[in-house]
Protein backbone atom coordinates (compact mmCIF):
# COMPACT_ATOMS: atom_id res chain seq x y z
CA UNK A 1 0.00 0.00 0.00
CA UNK A 2 1.06 3.39 -0.30
CA UNK A 3 -1.36 5.78 1.72
CA UNK A 4 -4.75 6.21 2.37
CA UNK A 5 -5.89 10.14 1.86
CA UNK A 6 -9.45 11.31 3.28
CA UNK A 7 -10.32 13.80 -0.06
CA UNK A 8 -12.34 17.21 2.34
CA UNK A 9 -13.33 20.99 1.38
CA UNK A 10 -16.60 22.77 1.29
CA UNK A 11 -19.23 21.79 -0.74
CA UNK A 12 -18.92 22.92 -4.79
CA UNK A 13 -15.26 23.58 -4.32
CA UNK A 14 -14.86 20.82 -6.85
CA UNK A 15 -14.01 17.87 -4.72
CA UNK A 16 -15.92 15.18 -5.61
CA UNK A 17 -15.09 16.31 -9.67
CA UNK A 18 -11.42 15.60 -8.43
CA UNK A 19 -12.23 12.42 -7.10
CA UNK A 20 -13.73 11.26 -10.09
CA UNK A 21 -10.81 12.30 -12.11
CA UNK A 22 -8.10 10.97 -9.97
CA UNK A 23 -9.92 7.02 -9.62
CA UNK A 24 -11.35 7.13 -13.30
CA UNK A 25 -14.46 6.36 -11.71
CA UNK A 26 -18.10 8.18 -12.14
CA UNK A 27 -18.24 6.66 -8.74
CA UNK A 28 -19.22 10.00 -6.55
CA UNK A 29 -21.81 12.34 -7.94
CA UNK A 30 -20.57 15.83 -8.64
CA UNK A 31 -22.72 17.89 -9.04
CA UNK A 32 -23.89 21.95 -8.17
CA UNK A 33 -25.38 21.12 -4.39
CA UNK A 34 -24.08 20.45 -0.99
CA UNK A 35 -23.75 17.27 0.23
CA UNK A 36 -24.13 15.56 -3.12
CA UNK A 37 -21.61 13.14 -1.48
CA UNK A 38 -23.68 11.27 1.36
CA UNK A 39 -21.19 8.61 2.09
CA UNK A 40 -17.44 8.38 1.77
CA UNK A 41 -16.14 6.87 -1.77
CA UNK A 42 -13.21 5.31 -1.69
CA UNK A 43 -11.04 4.57 -4.98
CA UNK A 44 -7.66 2.92 -5.40
CA UNK A 45 -5.52 3.66 -8.11
CA UNK A 46 -1.65 2.73 -9.14
CA UNK A 47 0.99 5.65 -8.53
CA UNK A 48 2.65 5.76 -11.86
CA UNK A 49 6.48 5.34 -11.42
CA UNK A 50 8.59 5.35 -15.03
CA UNK A 51 11.44 3.83 -13.08
CA UNK A 52 9.30 0.47 -13.29
CA UNK A 53 8.78 0.04 -16.76
CA UNK A 54 13.15 0.33 -17.62
CA UNK A 55 12.92 -2.20 -14.23
CA UNK A 56 10.97 -5.03 -15.96
CA UNK A 57 12.34 -4.39 -19.42
CA UNK A 58 15.15 -5.79 -18.66
CA UNK A 59 14.34 -8.23 -16.00
CA UNK A 60 11.64 -9.39 -18.62
CA UNK A 61 8.97 -9.46 -16.09
CA UNK A 62 5.52 -10.87 -16.45
CA UNK A 63 3.81 -8.46 -14.63
CA UNK A 64 3.90 -5.05 -12.92
CA UNK A 65 2.65 -4.39 -9.79
CA UNK A 66 2.92 -0.46 -8.76
CA UNK A 67 2.05 0.34 -5.50
CA UNK A 68 -1.03 1.68 -4.91
CA UNK A 69 -3.00 5.21 -3.44
CA UNK A 70 -6.25 5.21 -1.50
CA UNK A 71 -8.49 8.43 -2.12
CA UNK A 72 -11.86 8.76 0.30
CA UNK A 73 -14.12 11.48 -0.91
CA UNK A 74 -15.54 12.21 2.43
CA UNK A 75 -18.60 14.20 2.71
CA UNK A 76 -18.78 18.13 2.20
CA UNK A 77 -17.81 20.67 5.26
CA UNK A 78 -19.85 23.49 6.40
CA UNK A 79 -19.70 26.09 9.23
CA UNK A 80 -21.21 24.13 12.86
CA UNK A 81 -20.32 20.76 11.80
CA UNK A 82 -18.35 20.18 14.75
CA UNK A 83 -21.56 20.70 16.48
CA UNK A 84 -23.21 18.09 14.28
CA UNK A 85 -24.48 20.79 11.14
CA UNK A 86 -24.92 19.05 8.27
CA UNK A 87 -23.19 15.94 7.69
CA UNK A 88 -20.51 16.99 10.45
CA UNK A 89 -20.79 13.51 12.33
CA UNK A 90 -19.69 11.48 9.51
CA UNK A 91 -17.35 13.87 8.00
CA UNK A 92 -15.44 13.95 11.66
CA UNK A 93 -15.34 9.94 12.00
CA UNK A 94 -14.68 9.25 8.18
CA UNK A 95 -11.31 11.60 8.60
CA UNK A 96 -10.23 9.85 11.74
CA UNK A 97 -9.44 6.81 9.56
CA UNK A 98 -6.98 8.59 6.94
CA UNK A 99 -3.22 8.93 6.91
CA UNK A 100 -3.05 12.53 5.43
CA UNK A 101 -5.91 15.46 4.46
CA UNK A 102 -6.16 16.22 1.11
CA UNK A 103 -7.78 19.84 1.57
CA UNK A 104 -9.24 20.82 -1.73
CA UNK A 105 -9.68 24.70 -2.00
CA UNK A 106 -11.65 26.76 -4.81
CA UNK A 107 -8.99 28.78 -6.40
CA UNK A 108 -11.24 29.78 -9.23
CA UNK A 109 -14.03 32.63 -10.21
CA UNK A 110 -17.59 30.68 -11.70
CA UNK A 111 -20.81 32.03 -11.89
CA UNK A 112 -22.58 29.35 -12.44
CA UNK A 113 -21.33 27.31 -9.67
CA UNK A 114 -22.62 28.22 -6.07
CA UNK A 115 -19.94 28.89 -2.99
CA UNK A 116 -21.50 27.93 0.26
CA UNK A 117 -20.14 31.13 2.05
CA UNK A 118 -21.36 33.35 -1.49
CA UNK A 119 -17.88 34.49 -2.23
CA UNK A 120 -14.20 33.09 -3.63
CA UNK A 121 -12.02 33.33 -0.86
CA UNK A 122 -9.55 30.09 -0.06
CA UNK A 123 -8.02 31.21 3.30
CA UNK A 124 -11.47 31.47 4.80
CA UNK A 125 -12.45 28.68 3.50
CA UNK A 126 -9.40 26.93 5.40
CA UNK A 127 -10.21 28.42 8.21
CA UNK A 128 -13.83 27.35 8.37
CA UNK A 129 -12.54 24.15 8.25
CA UNK A 130 -9.87 24.26 10.12
CA UNK A 131 -11.76 25.97 12.60
CA UNK A 132 -14.48 23.17 12.90
CA UNK A 133 -11.90 20.29 12.89
CA UNK A 134 -9.97 22.24 16.28
CA UNK A 135 -13.24 22.39 17.77
CA UNK A 136 -14.20 19.05 17.48
CA UNK A 137 -10.76 18.27 18.74
CA UNK A 138 -11.03 20.43 22.20
CA UNK A 139 -13.98 19.08 22.56
CA UNK A 140 -13.02 15.29 22.71
CA UNK A 141 -10.11 15.86 24.59
CA UNK A 142 -11.43 18.18 27.19
CA UNK A 143 -14.20 15.14 27.57
CA UNK A 144 -11.13 12.90 28.57
CA UNK A 145 -9.01 15.03 31.11
CA UNK A 146 -11.27 13.86 34.49
CA UNK A 147 -11.06 10.30 33.49
CA UNK A 148 -6.77 10.37 32.77
CA UNK A 149 -5.96 12.38 36.08
CA UNK A 150 -8.10 9.86 38.27
CA UNK A 151 -6.60 6.93 36.26
CA UNK A 152 -2.64 8.66 36.62
CA UNK A 153 -3.47 8.59 40.36
CA UNK A 154 -3.23 5.08 40.49
CA UNK A 155 -0.07 2.82 40.29
CA UNK A 156 1.58 0.34 37.31
CA UNK A 157 1.69 0.03 33.89
CA UNK A 158 -2.18 1.88 33.54
CA UNK A 159 -1.35 4.76 35.64
CA UNK A 160 1.79 5.23 33.83
CA UNK A 161 0.28 5.18 30.38
CA UNK A 162 -2.26 7.10 31.63
CA UNK A 163 0.37 10.00 32.59
CA UNK A 164 2.04 9.80 29.20
CA UNK A 165 -1.53 10.35 27.61
CA UNK A 166 -2.93 13.09 29.86
CA UNK A 167 0.62 15.23 29.43
CA UNK A 168 0.00 14.71 25.49
CA UNK A 169 -3.51 15.53 26.06
CA UNK A 170 -2.89 18.77 28.22
CA UNK A 171 -0.09 19.90 25.42
CA UNK A 172 -2.61 19.59 22.51
CA UNK A 173 -5.53 21.51 24.53
CA UNK A 174 -2.64 24.46 25.18
CA UNK A 175 -2.38 24.72 21.20
CA UNK A 176 -5.77 24.02 19.98
CA UNK A 177 -7.00 26.97 22.52
CA UNK A 178 -4.63 29.00 20.64
CA UNK A 179 -6.07 28.37 17.67
CA UNK A 180 -3.22 26.16 16.06
CA UNK A 181 -3.89 22.52 15.07
CA UNK A 182 -2.85 19.10 17.38
CA UNK A 183 -0.44 18.22 14.60
CA UNK A 184 1.88 20.95 15.65
CA UNK A 185 2.26 19.83 19.50
CA UNK A 186 6.23 18.83 19.99
CA UNK A 187 6.83 14.98 20.47
CA UNK A 188 9.21 12.66 21.00
CA UNK A 189 9.60 9.76 18.48
CA UNK A 190 8.27 7.64 20.84
CA UNK A 191 5.13 9.62 21.86
CA UNK A 192 4.37 9.37 17.96
CA UNK A 193 1.92 5.61 18.23
CA UNK A 194 0.21 7.36 21.70
CA UNK A 195 -0.30 10.48 19.74
CA UNK A 196 -1.59 8.99 17.10
CA UNK A 197 -4.14 6.67 19.38
CA UNK A 198 -5.87 10.38 20.67
CA UNK A 199 -7.59 10.19 17.11
CA UNK A 200 -6.99 13.61 16.90
CA UNK A 201 -8.70 15.54 13.35
CA UNK A 202 -6.34 17.88 13.46
CA UNK A 203 -3.22 15.70 13.68
CA UNK A 204 -2.91 14.66 10.30
CA UNK A 205 -0.45 16.41 8.03
CA UNK A 206 -2.32 18.45 5.43
CA UNK A 207 -1.73 18.79 1.64
CA UNK A 208 -3.68 21.89 0.20
CA UNK A 209 -5.04 21.33 -3.62
CA UNK A 210 -5.85 24.54 -4.83
CA UNK A 211 -8.65 23.91 -7.42
CA UNK A 212 -7.88 26.43 -10.58
CA UNK A 213 -9.64 26.67 -14.09
CA UNK A 214 -7.86 25.51 -17.11
CA UNK A 215 -6.04 28.72 -17.76
CA UNK A 216 -4.30 28.92 -14.15
CA UNK A 217 -3.20 25.08 -14.28
CA UNK A 218 0.23 25.46 -15.24
CA UNK A 219 1.12 29.08 -13.44
CA UNK A 220 -1.52 29.16 -10.39
CA UNK A 221 -3.18 32.50 -9.57
CA UNK A 222 -3.51 35.04 -6.86
CA UNK A 223 -5.96 33.03 -5.03
CA UNK A 224 -3.50 30.07 -5.21
CA UNK A 225 -0.51 31.91 -4.47
CA UNK A 226 -2.40 32.95 -1.01
CA UNK A 227 -2.82 29.46 -0.56
CA UNK A 228 0.82 28.97 -1.17
CA UNK A 229 2.17 31.47 1.35
CA UNK A 230 -0.09 29.91 4.15
CA UNK A 231 1.25 26.72 3.63
CA UNK A 232 4.52 27.68 3.62
CA UNK A 233 3.45 29.52 7.60
CA UNK A 234 2.29 26.05 8.66
CA UNK A 235 4.73 23.80 7.23
CA UNK A 236 1.94 21.83 5.19
CA UNK A 237 2.35 21.57 1.06
CA UNK A 238 0.58 22.99 -1.90
CA UNK A 239 -0.75 21.62 -5.02
CA UNK A 240 -2.14 23.48 -8.07
CA UNK A 241 -4.62 21.45 -9.72
CA UNK A 242 -7.67 21.85 -12.13
CA UNK A 243 -10.39 19.27 -11.57
CA UNK A 244 -11.45 19.97 -15.15
CA UNK A 245 -8.36 19.17 -16.55
CA UNK A 246 -7.81 15.68 -14.57
CA UNK A 247 -11.06 15.19 -15.83
CA UNK A 248 -10.50 15.46 -19.02
CA UNK A 249 -6.95 13.35 -18.73
CA UNK A 250 -8.89 10.63 -17.11
CA UNK A 251 -11.06 10.25 -20.37
CA UNK A 252 -8.30 10.12 -22.64
CA UNK A 253 -6.29 6.34 -23.87
CA UNK A 254 -2.83 6.62 -22.62
CA UNK A 255 -1.20 7.73 -25.85
CA UNK A 256 -2.84 10.85 -26.30
CA UNK A 257 -2.61 12.29 -22.55
CA UNK A 258 1.03 13.76 -23.27
CA UNK A 259 -0.41 15.66 -26.26
CA UNK A 260 -2.81 17.07 -24.30
CA UNK A 261 -0.88 17.86 -21.49
CA UNK A 262 1.68 19.91 -23.88
CA UNK A 263 -1.24 21.75 -25.27
CA UNK A 264 -2.35 22.81 -21.83
CA UNK A 265 1.67 23.95 -20.54
CA UNK A 266 1.74 21.11 -18.62
CA UNK A 267 4.29 18.86 -18.29
CA UNK A 268 2.85 16.17 -15.91
CA UNK A 269 -0.85 15.38 -14.63
CA UNK A 270 -2.36 16.54 -11.16
CA UNK A 271 -2.31 13.03 -10.42
CA UNK A 272 1.40 12.88 -10.31
CA UNK A 273 2.16 16.21 -8.70
CA UNK A 274 -0.33 15.49 -5.94
CA UNK A 275 1.25 12.09 -5.61
CA UNK A 276 4.95 13.22 -5.06
CA UNK A 277 3.58 16.00 -2.76
CA UNK A 278 1.71 13.46 -0.50
CA UNK A 279 4.78 11.13 -0.70
CA UNK A 280 7.24 14.08 0.69
CA UNK A 281 4.50 15.42 3.26
CA UNK A 282 4.28 11.91 5.08
CA UNK A 283 8.72 11.13 4.00
CA UNK A 284 7.61 7.84 2.22
CA UNK A 285 10.08 6.19 -0.11
CA UNK A 286 9.76 3.08 -2.41
CA UNK A 287 12.10 0.40 -3.05
CA UNK A 288 11.38 -2.55 -6.01
CA UNK A 289 11.75 -6.32 -5.97
CA UNK A 290 12.16 -7.55 -9.38
CA UNK A 291 12.79 -10.66 -11.21
CA UNK A 292 11.30 -12.61 -14.36
CA UNK A 293 7.10 -12.65 -12.64
CA UNK A 294 6.63 -9.17 -11.43
CA UNK A 295 8.40 -6.14 -11.24
CA UNK A 296 6.90 -4.51 -7.71
CA UNK A 297 6.85 -1.49 -5.86
CA UNK A 298 6.62 -1.21 -1.86
CA UNK A 299 5.81 1.93 0.06
CA UNK A 300 7.88 2.20 3.15
CA UNK A 301 8.54 5.20 5.49
CA UNK A 302 11.87 7.32 4.78
CA UNK A 303 14.77 5.48 7.91
CA UNK A 304 12.86 2.02 7.13
CA UNK A 305 15.48 -0.01 7.91
CA UNK A 306 16.05 -3.48 6.02
CA UNK A 307 13.90 -6.37 7.74
CA UNK A 308 11.07 -3.64 8.64
CA UNK A 309 11.27 -2.90 4.47
CA UNK A 310 11.17 -6.95 4.14
CA UNK A 311 8.15 -6.96 6.83
CA UNK A 312 5.97 -5.08 4.24
CA UNK A 313 5.97 -7.60 1.89
CA UNK A 314 5.57 -10.70 4.46
CA UNK A 315 5.99 -10.77 8.79
CA UNK A 316 7.86 -13.67 8.21
CA UNK A 317 10.90 -11.72 5.81
CA UNK A 318 11.45 -9.88 9.03
CA UNK A 319 11.41 -12.31 11.64
CA UNK A 320 13.71 -14.62 9.44
CA UNK A 321 15.47 -11.92 8.29
CA UNK A 322 19.38 -12.30 7.25
CA UNK A 323 20.90 -9.71 5.03
CA UNK A 324 19.32 -7.96 1.88
CA UNK A 325 20.96 -8.55 -1.84
CA UNK A 326 20.84 -4.44 -2.86
CA UNK A 327 21.46 -2.50 -6.36
CA UNK A 328 19.98 0.61 -6.47
CA UNK A 329 17.76 1.55 -9.37
CA UNK A 330 19.89 3.64 -11.01
CA UNK A 331 23.19 1.15 -11.07
CA UNK A 332 20.37 -1.72 -12.05
CA UNK A 333 19.11 0.22 -15.18
CA UNK A 334 22.70 0.88 -16.01
CA UNK A 335 24.53 -1.91 -15.94
CA UNK A 336 21.73 -3.58 -17.64
CA UNK A 337 20.34 -5.62 -14.83
CA UNK A 338 21.35 -8.11 -11.55
CA UNK A 339 24.20 -9.85 -13.25
CA UNK A 340 26.04 -6.80 -14.79
CA UNK A 341 25.83 -5.01 -11.17
CA UNK A 342 27.40 -7.79 -9.54
CA UNK A 343 30.19 -8.55 -12.31
CA UNK A 344 30.60 -4.62 -11.50
CA UNK A 345 30.83 -4.73 -7.56
CA UNK A 346 27.45 -2.81 -7.19
CA UNK A 347 25.44 -5.01 -5.85
CA UNK A 348 25.72 -4.94 -1.86
CA UNK A 349 24.74 -7.05 1.03
CA UNK A 350 23.19 -5.16 3.38
CA UNK A 351 22.01 -6.55 7.31
CA UNK A 352 19.69 -5.79 9.89
CA UNK A 353 20.62 -1.82 10.25
CA UNK A 354 21.39 -0.92 6.61
CA UNK A 355 18.32 2.00 6.04
CA UNK A 356 16.67 1.22 2.78
CA UNK A 357 16.63 4.35 0.09
CA UNK A 358 14.20 5.24 -2.81
CA UNK A 359 14.42 3.49 -5.58
CA UNK A 360 16.88 0.17 -3.68
CA UNK A 361 16.24 -3.13 -5.81
CA UNK A 362 16.46 -5.64 -3.12
CA UNK A 363 16.07 -9.22 -2.75
CA UNK A 364 15.35 -10.51 1.21
CA UNK A 365 17.65 -13.74 2.07
CA UNK A 366 15.85 -14.83 5.28
CA UNK A 367 15.44 -18.52 7.37
CA UNK A 368 12.49 -20.09 7.47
Amino acid sequence: MGFKCGIVGLPNVGKSTLFNALTQTAAAQAANYPFCTIEPNVGEIAVPDPRMEKLASIAKSEQIIPTRITFVDIAGLVRGASKGEGLGNKFLANIREVDAIVHVVRCFEDSDVTHVEGKVDPIADIETIETELMLADLESLEKRVDNLEKKAKGSGEDAKVAKEMLDLVKRSLVLLRDGKPARMVERKPEEEKLFHSLGLLTSAPVLYACNVDEGAAATGNEFSKRVEARAKEEGAVSVVISAKIESEIATLPAEERAEYLEAVGLKETGLDRLIRAGYALLHLVTYFTVGPKETRAWTITKGTKAPQAAGVIHTDFEKGFIRAETISCDDYVALNGEAGARDAGKMRLEGKDYVVADGDVMHFRFAN
